[in-house]
């Protein structure tokens, strides 16, 4: 087949898109003109699906097609924000697609968020219009208009004519990612069009051409959309799972032969301790990556020993600046890493007077790149708050995380700077003394905060999980680590808890222990 044959007309436009590879190999180009392509030339393989639900990449285009032209039909313009309260379905990924196929950007929300949180979010990316669906709790809609995924879909699409070319260019909006809101204000995350196929291009070698990925994050989330929107400008099959459970994703992954994986580490913990891990066949297994909150050394190694498949975990931002990759299973030896650079990746660590530190020493990890978020949507000021300037004048965003390299260049993190405690004067990071507990027999795993103190300022309280069977006997947990740690690391408390909270892809939620502490101290 010659290549004027692979041409596609694209509707309501003169312009015309070739084939996936010849796109791909283009500086820019977009996501949603690569779906069109694989419906031309893979149209009846399966390209979504949701516990069960099957969308071939002709059904899946066409749905694509369908919202966007209600979309315009609505009068939605281009750069205009469409927000998504969901959760995970094929028509969720569908109008993922589609709002960047009509020129807009989607605004997918946590469901899991409270009211006040989703209203204020929604106001923040003054989108014209929701859908949503009946597991999200009811909010002020500030006026947008609301469309159900459950029941009012295809009612609302009704006849809407073939969409029209978006005309949306590099500089415009890809997405605005928000965080689940924990933190007070939210803040929208945007990225560019530019930044995003950037994103897709460098996904390149990871074989998602024929991946049957399997992913049980939700679709709001970053670290959910840095391995569907792959599997998708490449071609391949995402199969989403609408909640994680441990052995339904073992029963997923053997049923479907997938190949490629996002997880967060309590997903990895849990499907490594399922009895019946052993019994699956997880030979499919090309490419395991993990991301979102810190991945222990001894998991790891576990994953690396009983699980096939290369092993890579990530550390980034949403927000972009540095990424680093930590290829497992070529370094057994830095699994207490985050890995080094990824290639066009910079990163310096600064101290706190905002001076670069020396070989070996700690500091906050600063970081610039190709991949960097646009700002904060509507908010100078919060991006401003997270730059930090060189002496050549070249901006770095603050990521946040206090590390210090190793002499092969291979970053260790610390902590969060934010969960830094300051205990008489001295910097007592949180991961050192969670390492010792987390030794303990009787402990599964454990949470390190700071609470105030009169004497030193801030103190460490440890919140601490007991193993199945095992029960935590406080005060000689508290006397068994407080042997093992220095001085400044002393725990003040040991506070036994039957479950950590977490955030929907795993982060602890350190301010709820916290804010526990203070209402029982």
């Amino acid at each position: 087949m010659d290549s004027s044959d692979r041409l596609t007309p694209l509707p309501g436009s003169d312009r015309h898109i070739g084939s996936a590879s010849e796109m791909l190999a283009a500086a820019f180009g977009d996501l949603s003109d690569l779906v069109r392509s694989h419906a031309a030339e893979r149209g009846d393989r399966p390209a979504v699906n949701v516990d069960g639900i099957a969308l071939t990449w002709h059904a899946f285009d066409r749905r694509v097609d369908a919202i966007a032209a209600a979309l315009q039909r609505d009068g939605l313009k281009r750069g205009d924000r469409v927000a998504i309260c969901a959760m995970t379905c094929p028509d969720y990924a569908a109008a993922f697609i589609a709002a960047i196929r009509a020129g807009g950007a989607p605004a997918p929300m946590p469901p899991s968020a409270t009211a006040e949180q989703l209203a204020a979010m929604l106001r923040d990316a003054g989108a014209p219009l929701l859908l949503r669906d009946g597991e999200v709790p009811a909010f002020d809609a500030a006026g947008a208009k609301v469309v159900a995924f459950d029941d009012g879909l295809d009612a609302w699409i009704g006849d809407a004519a073939t969409p029209a070319d978006g005309g949306a260019g590099p500089d415009d909006p890809f997405n605005v990612i928000y965080s689940s809101g924990t933190t007070g204000t939210p803040k929208g995350i945007v990225h560019s069009r530019a930044m995003r196929w950037r994103q897709l291009r460098a996904a390149s070698g990871a074989g998602f051409g024929d991946a049957v990925t399997l992913l049980a994050t939700p679709l709001y989330s970053n670290t959910t959309l840095v391995s569907l929107l792959p599997t998708l400008a490449y071609g391949g099959t995402a199969v989403l799972m609408k909640k994680f459970d441990a052995r339904r994703y073992l029963e997923l992954a053997e049923a479907t032969r997938a190949t490629h994986t996002m997880l967060v580490p309590v997903q990895y913990r849990r499907i490594m301790a399922d009895p019946c891990f052993e019994s699956f066949d997880l030979s499919a297994f090309r490419f395991k990556t993990c991301t979102s909150a810190p991945f222990a050394a001894a998991l790891k190694a576990d994953v690396l020993r009983r699980w096939p498949g290369k092993l890579v975990e990530y550390y980034g931002m949403t927000e972009g600046g540095a990424s680093f990759a930590l290829v497992a299973d070529e370094f057994p030896d830095k699994l207490h890493t985050v890995g080094r650079l990824l290639p066009g990746h910079a990163a310096k660590l600064i101290d706190e007077d905002g001076h670069e530190v020396g070989p070996g020493e700690v500091g906050e990890v600063v970081g610039r790149s190709a991949t960097m978020m646009s700002g904060y949507l509507g908010q100078s000021e919060a991006t401003r708050a997270m730059l930090w300037t060189d002496p050549e004048g070249n901006d770095w965003f603050r990521q946040g995380d206090v590390g210090r390299f190793d002499d092969d260049g291979f970053l260790i993190l610390m902590d969060r700077r934010k969960d830094m405690i300051i205990s008489g004067g001295f910097n007592v990071f949180p991961s050192d003394i969670e390492a010792v507990v987390a030794g303990h027999p009787d402990v599964l795993e454990v949470a390190v905060v700071g609470v105030p103190s009169e004497d030193w300022g801030e103190t460490p309280v440890a919140f601490a999980v007991p193993r199945p069977g095992a029960a935590i006997d406080a005060e000689a947990l508290r006397a068994w680590t407080n042997a093992r740690v220095g001085k400044t690391q002393r725990l003040h408390a040991v506070r036994p808890i039957d479950e950590l909270p977490r955030s929907a892809i795993g982060k602890v939620l350190k301010r709820a222990l916290r804010d526990r502490f203070a209402e029982c101290p």
